[in-house]
């Protein structure tokens, strides 16, 4: 059992949740502006790069549904284990909330590059 702050474990899923929700609605953006971009006359490579982002997109919205169950699932263990066990969790949990932090960190610099890499692409395409 490890002894830790279960409510800032609580509050990092919390957050880790809100900043998921937040790049899906992103993410929907650009899919509206990449079907608006769509609509216009487009050359044979830039509708190659429109398919490729639609994929993109796609593929990161499932990235971050499937994230974000798995930290919603781990919010609930924490809760569960911290009243099982007198505030205290498993090694495997405290070890299962640092792994979620990489993986969210890893996503979010994802986004951050298709992001980038998309505006780069609106500004070339205009």
């Amino acid at each position: 059992m490890v002894q830790t702050d279960i409510s800032l474990l609580t509050r990092e899923c919390s957050d880790w949740r809100a900043s998921l929700r937040s790049q899906r609605e992103q993410i929907n953006g650009f899919k509206s502006q990449l079907q608006e971009l769509a609509n216009r006359p487009l050359s044979r490579e830039q509708l190659t790069e429109v398919e490729h982002y639609h994929n993109q997109f796609h593929i990161q919205l499932i990235n971050i549904h499937d994230l974000k169950q798995l930290v919603k699932a781990h919010d609930r263990r924490v809760s569960f284990e911290s009243v099982a066990h007198q505030g205290q969790i498993t090694e495997e949990t405290q070890q299962d909330h640092e792994s979620l932090l990489e993986e969210h960190n890893r996503l979010e610099l994802t986004l951050n590059e298709l992001r980038q890499a998309f505006t780069d692409f609106t500004h070339r395409t205009q």
